[in-house]
């Protein structure tokens, strides 16, 4: 419980008080290519679809020289397929999100950092607990934090209004968005669970009982399952990636989802009619962040890119490319302002104060929410 409430502890107030307690050296310091890497190396990275946008790469690759690879995926059991394939062979750093640390540690394909070359200092306190929260074990650290994000309610605002005092995962399910909804099965059910939990009529304390055993996650999930199953009539399509979310608001006429935040954001930056919003139960919270594999041979290379991502002004750059945001100090300085503005209205009111940090996936977990989530994409 110590370990969960560390990674929990984050916020935008702990966001802003990191950020401004890094004063304007960390603002102000430039990255600094070691002559070693002028024009030389390569490197491999299982990399989110999503989470390394341009110019990040090759901004890397113009000051360091090592030229990268990437090998995209759009979901952590893509990642984990991938990486149980090779046995960690083939990539150097990959993507793992920071709640899936049981699992990965299962797999045994990572290889520990070694934290005298990264930069830990430039990282948000809160952020970096994430990370060293749920990843050290043998007393070695195993994964450093990229990016934060939510899970939350988007919609066509040119089609819907919606307000956040009365937003919940439950606004899902009005007869209104009836044939109009896209989600992912496993979290359309914790949305739901969510939503019964802070109504009343199934307390979960926030579904986190469903974490303590299989046996109480099912009394848990049945009778949620079975209401998605009777409204399945609510769905227009399933989403697996951050794609085919932007096409189910776009060309597929979906009105309303449960998506992740950078998608829908990077739209809304475009000028095209979508909103992202907080719902009243707490959007749904993850740390996306960097694991070496066993596997790698671009070592030197590897640490270059981390201490380089870790940068404010790179920072800045994967959050206004991407929708997410950034886990570094004194990025906020270099964040567009429209960023700044997605992230006011995406979290308005007291939403900060509610967000639902997931807890650690355990395997049996995994396999029981995936084994309801399939029960009702099948019905």
């Amino acid at each position: 419980m110590k370990t969960l409430r560390a990674a929990r502890a984050f916020n935008r107030r702990t966001f802003l008080k990191g950020a401004l307690g890094a004063g304007t050296a960390a603002i102000g310091a430039p990255y600094i290519v070691r002559n070693a890497f002028a024009s030389s190396g390569e490197l491999s990275l299982l990399t989110w679809s999503d989470e390394v946008p341009n110019p990040v790469i090759p901004e890397f690759t113009k000051k360091t020289g090592i030229k990268v690879r990437t090998t995209p995926f759009s979901q952590n059991e893509e990642q984990i397929n991938k990486l149980q394939a090779t046995d960690g062979e083939g990539f150097d750093l990959c993507m793992p999100s920071f709640s899936r640390a049981p699992e990965f540690r299962e797999l045994e394909v990572f290889a520990p950092f070694d934290t005298n070359k990264l930069k830990l200092d430039a990282i948000i306190p809160t952020m970096l607990a994430g990370s060293t929260s749920l990843w050290t074990w043998d007393g070695k650290l195993y994964h450093v934090p990229h990016c934060w994000g939510t899970e939350a309610i988007s919609w066509r605002t040119d089609l819907t209004d919606l307000k956040y005092d009365s937003l919940s995962f439950g606004t899902l399910w009005a007869p209104e968005y009836k044939g109009k909804l896209q989600g992912r099965p496993h979290s359309l059910l914790l949305g739901i669970g969510l939503w019964w939990d802070a109504s009343g009529k199934l307390p979960t304390d926030r579904m986190r009982d469903s974490y303590k055993d299989e046996e109480t996650a099912r009394k848990i999930y049945d009778p949620i399952t079975k209401f998605a199953v009777e409204n399945k009539a609510q769905i227009k399509q399933f989403w697996d990636s951050a794609d085919n979310t932007k096409s189910g608001f776009l060309e597929n006429g979906c009105v309303i989802g449960q998506t992740w935040d950078g998608p829908i954001l990077s739209l809304k930056k475009q000028g095209k009619p979508v909103g992202f919003m907080a719902p009243q139960e707490g959007a749904i919270t993850w740390i996306d962040g960097w694991a070496m594999t066993k596997g790698a041979t671009n070592i030197d290379q590897a640490y270059e890119f981390l201490n380089f991502v870790h940068t404010p002004e790179v920072a800045a750059m994967v959050a206004d490319g991407s929708g997410y945001n950034p886990v570094v100090k004194g990025a906020d300085a270099f964040l567009s302002e429209a960023s700044k503005k997605n992230f006011a209205e995406a979290y308005p009111g007291d939403a900060l104060d509610k967000l639902w940090l997931r807890p650690p996936d355990t395997s049996w977990y995994t396999q029981l929410r995936n084994e309801y989530a399939e029960k009702f994409k099948a019905a």
